[in-house]
């Protein structure tokens, strides 16, 4: 007890000496000036939070008898960056049959272990759209993180085949996708659907219905064999991308040559698919003529049987060669889709009000990493339109911008005293961007915009929100400074954050339940595995094993005796406290029941 007062008084004293900094920077942080250079601080790459979602029921044996769904849904894992997208996958009969909770891809390594996920996945009787629409919401709600771009990609027939034994009705099965499909629309989830109709028996409607619906887009093949292109129009679409697609080749046993142009030096990463039955072998040079190995630092690989995936990464503008060699015969399609990291903003208007008559002076920039895009070349290489939408009337006029200088420019005429909702849209031939959208209300004359650029002075009610900020800021500083030390308080029981995702393997019959997300706030101090199992007491042993908080939110598991905990497929040594961060998963051996618990640590 003597201690740990002697701790506290220590980590008092440290705060206190500490706190004039804190209260500096959080001064920084809530003043305008503080939230201005926010807005001008570095923007990340946009990032992906997708669960695929599969129909894995015999009837798939005749929409896609070689499986060729699974190796398009690989590929697409492949075009992911590994910079932090996410993905999770769903396959579902008339129950969830298998489930991977999103996985952060940190690596190629994560991105092998969700392909073999797909390759591990079985068929089973029966189908029920509802069940995995509804899990895979669920598996967006419990992991997506709030600044990725959120999709569901589902690969099914869109038809029903329920267990008559079960008793469930198809008017049951309606009303939970309904629900679900309106649970995807109200957190932004879009829905792209992809419907196999190999055997003719495709329902359409229902699968268009879920697209239009959320706001994703529907695709639909009598031929497995396009899913890898479908698949790859997705990604695009999701991200803003176009796919450039190249003049298929007929292979004729040597290496034949493929210009890959990357258009510009915003490219984050180009990614070349190279679709064919038959085995490819590929052979990459720079512009400047120099041969870069396959796979290299900043070149990636990705086989199967049924692709080849090159990732270039931060590739050289200009002129690459790809040199492609294939069995005799064979057709060969490739596709490029690039990845940038772009935004089009609009510039703050000139004026702080319009009215009926008044020309509107438009200026959109591009930023790259944060940073306006100075480069004439750039906007030279794209075609932009404003688009101006009359609330009132619903009508949208398309008006061409000048492209000739670093910006887009034109002029807008207010022609009645209406609303008008602005925005920029600049595309080329490998993608587009949109501006945020900006309202101008003729009828009162007021406009939103932009906030003021550095040393403009800000107008009076915008020194009212400054006023307002400062009272915000006084009571935010005292609530930090209270939150401290209660902070300081609480050290010795430290709390939790994120969860758990727990399924249990049968080792005898290879039964496994189905995963349930643990959340992780309620503990205190520690907790064991046996408390997350619900003290069920045929697992008592899983006591054994102790969780407690470690640093940079990460986890510290430690196992006694006859409990043995796996990762990565290796016996791992706990008895100093082994470190789980997020995505992190481990398998846990009970001896007692010859079972084994499944566990992936999630933030």
């Amino acid at each position: 007890m003597l201690r740990t007062e002697r701790n506290f008084r220590t980590a008092k004293n440290r705060m206190l000496r500490l706190l004039p900094m804190l209260l500096l920077a959080l001064c920084l942080t809530v003043s305008p000036f503080g939230a201005g250079r926010a807005g001008a601080a570095s923007a990340a790459p946009s990032h992906i939070d997708a669960v695929l979602l599969i129909d894995v029921s015999n009837s798939m044996n005749k929409s896609d008898k070689n499986k060729i769904a699974n190796e398009a849904m690989k590929m697409f894992i492949d075009m992911l960056s590994t910079q932090g997208d996410k993905v999770g996958i769903v396959a579902y009969t008339d129950k969830v049959e298998r489930e991977k909770a999103l996985l952060s891809i940190q690596s190629a390594g994560d991105k092998k272990d969700l392909k073999d996920f797909i390759d591990g996945l079985s068929r089973g009787p029966y189908t029920d759209l509802a069940i995995g629409m509804k899990e895979a919401v669920k598996v967006l709600e419990n992991g997506s993180d709030p600044s990725h771009e959120p999709m569901i990609v589902m690969l099914a027939d869109g038809n029903n085949d329920l267990n008559e034994a079960s008793g469930r009705k198809q008017s049951d099965s309606d009303q939970e996708l309904k629900a679900a499909v309106e649970a995807a629309k109200q957190k932004g989830y879009p829905v792209y659907t992809i419907g196999l109709n190999a055997d003719g028996k495709l329902n359409k409607n229902i699968l268009a219905g879920l697209s239009s619906e959320t706001g994703g887009k529907a695709f639909t093949t009598n031929s497995a064999d396009d899913l890898p292109q479908i698949l790859s129009e997705i990604f695009a679409s999701h991200l803003k991308l176009k796919v450039v697609p190249v003049p298929s080749i007929t292979a004729n046993g040597d290496f034949q040559d493929v210009t890959v142009n990357v258009p510009n030096s915003s490219v984050l990463e180009a990614n070349i698919s190279i679709m064919s039955s038959k085995p490819v072998t590929a052979k990459l040079s720079d512009p400047s003529g120099k041969e870069v190995a396959i796979p290299s630092d900043k070149v990636l690989l990705s086989k199967s049987s049924t692709y080849t995936l090159i990732k270039l990464l931060a590739p050289e503008q200009g002129d690459w060669k790809l040199q492609v060699k294939g069995v005799p015969k064979d057709k060969i399609d490739i596709n490029l889709v690039f990845n940038y990291d772009l935004e089009l903003k609009l510039d703050a208007l000139p004026a702080k009000s319009y009215g009926k008559g008044d020309k509107v002076e438009i200026s959109s920039h591009l930023y790259s990493n944060g940073a306006e895009v100075t480069e004439g070349s750039l906007y030279q290489e794209m075609k932009a339109v404003l688009l101006a939408t009359d609330a009132d009337t619903g009508q949208v006029q398309e008006i061409p911008l000048d492209n000739s200088g670093a910006a887009f420019k034109g002029t807008f005429e207010i022609q009645d005293s209406h609303e008008y909702k602005l925005k920029v849209r600049a595309e080329e031939s490998s993608f587009y961007r949109e501006s945020d959208e900006l309202t101008i209300n003729a009828k009162t004359g007021t406009v939103a915009t932009a906030p003021p650029s550095a040393g403009e002075e800000p107008a009076a009610d915008e020194k009212s929100s400054a006023t307002l900020y400062y009272i915000i800021g006084g009571a935010v500083l005292l609530l930090a400074a209270i939150a401290a030390f209660l902070l300081l308080r609480r050290k010795a029981n430290r709390g939790f954050v994120g969860q758990m995702v727990v399924e249990v393997l049968d080792n005898n019959t290879g039964e496994k339940t189905y995963p349930q997300y643990k959340k992780l706030s309620g503990f205190r101090g520690k907790f064991t595995l046996h408390q997350l199992l619900q003290l069920a007491p045929e697992l008592k042993e899983s006591e054994k094993l102790v969780f407690t908080p470690g640093t940079n939110d990460r986890l510290l598991l430690r196992s006694g005796e006859g409990i043995t905990v796996e990762r990565s497929g290796r016996a791992a040594d706990t008895s100093r406290g082994l470190e789980m961060k997020s995505g992190d998963r481990v398998s846990v051996s009970l001896q007692t029941v010859d079972k084994t618990v499944l566990l992936e640590y999630l933030i």
